[in-house]
């Protein structure tokens, strides 16, 4: 490097954004992830031994991928280069890999790739790629905020480790901020700044887990305040909301308005207005609120207030909450949003809440019986000997595939457990009943 290049690198590390200047430099400094880099955990053993294999870092943004890297970077003694997939082509990983193989012939030294946004490439780059994976010419570190089994190739996936790391929590995120603004040497400990709770919480609230937006939210409201006569620049919540261009939703979500708020969610739904769900909804999305509760909540909604008159309610909430996962946020709003509109607009039975709580309630008061004979397993040997089976009617042998018989314990027969309210599909199940 000559003094240049040095000088350059040291203008870059001051005017570079507070996320970058405040990236960790080594695991003891990396915030979350715990479960995958905690100590004496698999990533961290084989960073800190430089045992690497190759790996895929798959979590949503600001959630410390490319920081991971980073710090590998940092303690291999691999050469280490980095492609981002957005600019880099096929003719870049020819190149890096040839280098590496040379390396590795001349100086027995091993290379390792980091491939940042790998979904990015084609499935010809990914091709390319391959071979020097399978035979160990470059390690593979990609990272990407898609799911890898579905955006890499399965060939790839196969050869790697798969490493999730989620959002953070909001108590990693504070953290991060705290550090910052003590930090004199690469955050904001020079400027006499102070911050009020209500300010700390929205960035917190509104971060998402997203570490970098927290951070470029901090810098702008600190860079962006003047200060007062006594020299301390004052963040107040209006401040917070300027510089992370979200105005303040009141919602806590451990509190009463979490509870408040879902709860009137789940009325909305359960009262078929697509309005109000709507609504409800947004309040939800735009606090911040973990996309998979609300997923979960209109999946129990669907089976609980709308079951089986019309059971598509149940596979378009599964198929939403699945979707929610692989595609993410923003557009995760828009699947949110199909889901509860189908189970608001739904009709509406909880026919399926009665019966199985009656038939608990028939077990735990003890009506229980045996198992009638000819319900009873005849499979195993000896069985048959026993009786078991005997005068059982095979409903497919009957016209419309069903058959009068006893199913229910001597001690409850004929005790009714499902009644079908009348609406949607259970009014046809009713009149076949009757």
């Amino acid at each position: 490097m000559d003094l240049f290049e040095a000088h350059r690198q040291e203008q870059l590390a001051r005017t570079a954004p507070l996320a970058l200047r405040m990236r960790p430099r080594t695991l003891d400094e990396f915030v979350g992830q715990e479960e995958i880099v905690g100590h004496g955990k698999l990533l961290r053993r084989a960073i800190e031994a430089d045992q690497l294999s190759s790996l895929i870092l798959y979590g949503p943004p600001g959630t410390g991928k490319t920081t991971l890297a980073r710090i590998i970077a940092n303690t291999t003694r691999a050469h280490f280069h980095q492609l981002n997939a957005v600019t880099a082509g096929i003719a870049d990983l020819r190149q890096v890999i040839q280098e590496a193989r040379e390396r590795m012939g001349m100086y027995q030294r091993r290379t390792i790739l980091f491939i940042d946004e790998i979904h990015r490439f084609n499935k010809a780059q990914q091709d390319a790629l391959l071979p020097a994976v399978e035979e160990g010419t470059v390690v593979l570190i990609g990272a990407t905020t898609e799911n890898p089994f579905f955006e890499v190739n399965t060939a790839l996936v196969s050869r790697s480790r798969i490493f999730r790391l989620r959002s953070l929590s909001d108590g990693e995120i504070r953290l991060l901020l705290e550090r910052a603004l003590a930090d004199g040497e690469r955050g904001l400990g020079h400027f006499k700044v102070e911050v009020t709770p209500e300010a700390m919480n929205h960035w917190v609230l509104v971060a998402a887990g997203d570490g970098r937006s927290a951070l470029n939210a901090l810098e702008l409201a600190v860079l962006t305040t003047a200060p007062g006569p006594d020299g301390v620049r004052r963040i107040t919540l209006e401040v917070a909301e300027d510089s992370i261009q979200r105005r303040c939703v009141l919602y806590d979500k451990s509190g009463d308005q979490h509870y408040d708020v879902v709860s009137a969610f789940i009325k909305s739904m359960r009262g078929s207005d697509p309005d109000a769900t709507l609504y409800w909804l947004a309040r939800m999305v735009y606090a911040g609120e973990d996309p998979a509760f609300i997923a979960r909540r209109i999946m129990i909604h669907a089976a609980e207030d709308v079951g089986l008159a019309d059971p598509q309610a149940l596979l378009v909430a599964t198929a939403a909450a699945q979707a929610v996962e692989r595609v993410g946020f923003p557009e995760g709003r828009i699947i949110l949003a199909e889901a509860a509109l189908y189970v608001a607009l739904a009709p509406k039975s909880n026919a399926v809440v009665k019966g199985i709580d009656g038939a608990m309630h028939a077990v735990e008061k003890g009506d229980t019986g045996p198992v009638p004979v000819h319900l009873r397993d005849a499979s195993y040997k000896g069985a048959k000997a026993l009786g078991h089976g005997a005068g059982y009617k095979y409903p497919h042998d009957y016209p419309g595939g069903r058959v009068p018989q006893q199913y229910l314990p001597d001690p409850i027969t004929g005790r009714k457990f499902y009644h079908p309210s009348g609406y949607g599909k259970e009014k046809s199940e009713q009149s076949k009943k009757e």
